[in-house]
């Protein structure tokens, strides 16, 4: 494949991108690049990408597309910038997705248009220009055609790099070591040579041994079933050989079936996997012992767990159905038997959730209400069983996304809720599962800013506090685990910022600086991770906000330098990474308002254009991206306030207003509630800014410049007490 553009160092060394129909090739993708190990004799060298790394990870996979936004969000953005290769999986599906355009685009526009790669899944390429074949197409726009001096797409085609993942072309594993040598510009024969010699070592002996234990299985099988027909005398034997049969499927869908998958020795794996289908359809469901049934039911979940990896989804729900139905004869029976119910459930729920991956929605909801229905059943009779709140803590967190999917958001919020009170307990009982307590972090990050967005400053801190406590022990069980720090510094730095917004600045200064001073730290240790260069940047602009607005503005011009300092050097390196220039122009908007702040309005002044002419030109191209409306605001309020032209400051601050009432979504955000009264304040049209400054004083908002505004207009705000007595009751009960 054509090698890959020359890129800085970035986080991630791919970003996925995908339509929702497509997430079973996206999870197979995601973890065979991630679990990919660089043939060892290629590793260290040095190509067009770079030094060869011996692992891939970690790839971006962004598995949500949120129906209720109209653009990108800026984790997507950040994703998108930090990530040196686009690997696009394409499909009729993915050809017609908004969100797989919007990321392609996004990325093309960083100039790393030479490092994006396809994945065809389905469909066939260029197939809209046969209008015969139009609904066949596999490539979205963004693909098929380059870029303008804009940045725009133009007429001119281009030529996208593509891997066929299809049995009938590349093959998966082809199609998957094309884009590993694409991306570390290694040539395809190379690479497929190496592996193909670190493959036969290990096969050779694996093969022997699924060949002998095959043999033998089949062996003890016949014996069994011969048996069975024996007289009553022979019936204990028999039952023993069986199960001795069965251990043997057992162990080859276990630890052979996990070996043969690391190797990804696929056509062995599913050889296996339809032996023991076969063998299962053969065998009678009656007049065999519990523990045989019990055993053949995990053995069809696995082969279901593994269909489904592979993107076989309708032989995945086969297998799952043929587990259910001896998975249901078994619970039934035994209505009080906790263990068997659970089986039962997370068959269901396994099914439901290859249904959800289809984007059959009523089947998927249907299946996750039955299982969920089996556990509430069996909770009395296994009320401290903790694998069965987990599977009812799965079942509504995925009963949540369905609901999302149909746009019933009020009734996927009280799934969320439900999940994560279940979770929360889970980690309560189990703290030093890690897994579950990452999971619980970020469905509290979740729901903490679907609060912010609706104004609920109490429930956002209260979500994001929970976060951060999980992250800090996280990070304190694995304290040399640099990507845990970075998490933790990234939601220090929120709760910091939120609680600043209900008037707690000491408090929100000092989980700021915090924030700041790991960021260096990682920074200090990893000069190279462009990653902690942009989080002390953006750490440090914001911590200088809070700083000025206290009344130190020596600390502020400290911290501001260097946020500029480090913006300016990220700019220079990616001059296309738009979350950079983002980023670069909310610090110039912060040094102007200190040199406002010290009466230096010329010098305030020109800073402000400089900061709005990049900003301005980002939010013509994303009108609804809310970190752009929030610093597009903010510099146009300071702009006006700088300028000495009365009528270059009333046109600034209309066009705030208009911004702020044009939002589709969010309106409830205090932030941008804010921003529109000051405007509306700032133009003399109190009436209109009322409602807004009610609103804003329901919901505690006491962010320090809101309150200089207030104070500069002459209108009365004083404490919301009861928001105040609900926050500290709050944060009294997470403690």
């Amino acid at each position: 494949m054509k090698q890959p553009a020359a890129a800085p160092a970035c986080r991630y060394r791919a970003f996925i991108s995908y339509s929702h129909r497509d997430a079973s090739w996206a999870g197979w993708l995601h973890k065979a690049l991630e679990t990919y190990r660089v043939p060892s004799r290629l590793v260290g060298k040095q190509t067009a990408a770079g030094v060869t790394p011996r692992r891939l990870a970690p790839i971006f996979r962004d598995r949500d597309e949120l129906a209720s936004a109209t653009d990108l969000g800026s984790e997507v953005h950040e994703a998108l910038a930090q990530s040196a290769n686009l690997i696009v999986i394409c499909s009729p599906h993915s050809a017609s997705s908004h969100w797989v355009q919007q990321e392609v685009l996004a990325f093309k526009r960083l100039g790393r248009s030479a490092n994006v790669y396809c994945l065809i899944v389905a469909g066939e390429p260029n197939a809209s220009e046969r209008v015969d074949q139009a609904d066949q197409e596999c490539f979205v726009p963004a693909l098929r055609f380059q870029l303008d001096a804009d940045g725009e797409l133009g007429g001119e085609k281009a030529e996208p790099i593509a891997a066929d993942a299809r049995a009938s072309k590349d093959g998966r594993r082809n199609a998957k070591l094309k884009l590993i040598a694409g991306m570390l510009a290694i040539s395809f024969d190379s690479l497929k040579q190496r592996e193909l010699q670190r493959r036969n070592r290990r096969l050779s002996m694996i093969t022997a041994a699924a060949l002998v234990i095959a043999a033998v299985t089949a062996s003890l099988a016949i014996v069994a079933m011969q048996a069975r027909h024996a007289a009553d005398v022979a019936r204990v034997a028999a039952e023993r050989r069986q199960r001795q049969a069965e251990d043997l499927i057992d162990f080859m869908l276990g630890d052979l079936n996990d070996k043969l998958h690391r190797i990804e020795h696929l056509d062995i794996l599913e050889d296996v996997d339809n032996k023991a289908m076969k063998y299962f359809a053969a065998m009678p469901t009656t007049d065999v012992t519990e523990q045989a049934l019990v055993q053949r039911a995990k053995a069809l979940e696995r082969i279901g767990a593994v269909r489904e990896e592979q993107g076989h989804l309708s032989d995945a729900i086969a297998s799952y159905r043929a587990a259910a139905m001896l998975a249901s004869s078994l619970a039934q029976k035994a209505p009080t038997d906790a263990a068997k119910q659970l089986q039962y459930a997370r068959i269901l729920a396994f099914i439901g959730r290859a249904h959800w991956f289809e984007g059959e929605l009523d089947a998927a909801q249907t299946s996750f209400e039955e299982a969920q229905r089996v556990l509430l059943r069996a909770e009395p009779y296994a009320k401290d069983d903790l694998e069965l709140q987990l599977e009812l803590e799965i079942v509504d967190n995925n009963m949540g996304h369905v609901l999302e999917a149909r746009g019933r958001l009020d009734e996927a919020l009280v799934s969320y809720r439900s999940a994560l009170d279940l979770a929360s307990k889970l980690v309560a009982a189990k703290p030093d599962r890690a897994d579950w307590a990452t999971e619980l972090g970020g469905a509290h990050n979740n729901i903490g800013k679907l609060a912010l967005l609706h104004g609920d400053l109490a429930g956002a801190i209260t979500e994001y506090g929970s976060d951060d406590a999980i992250e800090t022990a996280l990070s304190a069980q694995h304290p040399d685990d640099i990507s845990q720090r970075d998490s933790m510094l990234t939601v220090r730095a929120i709760l910091g910022r939120t609680l600043a917004l209900v008037g707690d600045d000491d408090t929100g200064m000092r989980h700021m600086q915090q924030a700041v001073d790991i960021a260096e730290g990682l920074v200090k240790n990893s000069p190279s991770n462009s990653g902690f260069k942009e989080d002390a940047a953006r750490y440090s602009a914001q911590l200088a906000r809070l700083r000025r607005l206290n009344g130190d503005l020596p600390a502020a011009s400290v911290l501001t330098t260097r946020a500029l300092t480090l913006a300016a050097a990220l700019v220079k390196q990616t001059p296309t990474d738009a979350g950079l220039a983002r980023l670069q122009a909310e610090a110039q908007t912060e040094h102007a308002a200190q040199l406002l702040a010290a009466g230096q309005t010329e010098e305030a002044h020109a800073q402000l254009l400089v900061a709005l002419d990049t900003l301005r030109t980002m939010l013509a191209k994303q009108p609804y991206e809310r970190s752009l409306v929030l610093a597009n605001g903010a510099a146009q309020l300071l702009l006006a306030a700088a300028t000495t032209d009365p009528g270059a400051a009333l046109q600034l601050r209309r066009e705030v207003v208009t911004m702020a009432q044009g939002q589709p979504s969010g309106q409830g955000d205090p932030r941008l509630l804010s921003m529109h009264a000051s405007a509306l304040l700032a133009l003399g049209e109190a009436a209109k800014a009322d409602p807004l400054v009610q609103q804003l004083w329901s919901s505690g908002y006491r962010d320090a410049e809101w309150l200089a505004v207030l104070r500069r207009a002459h209108v009365a705000y004083p404490i919301n007490t009861v928001f105040q007595k609900k926050l500290v009751a709050q944060n009294s009960s997470d403690r």
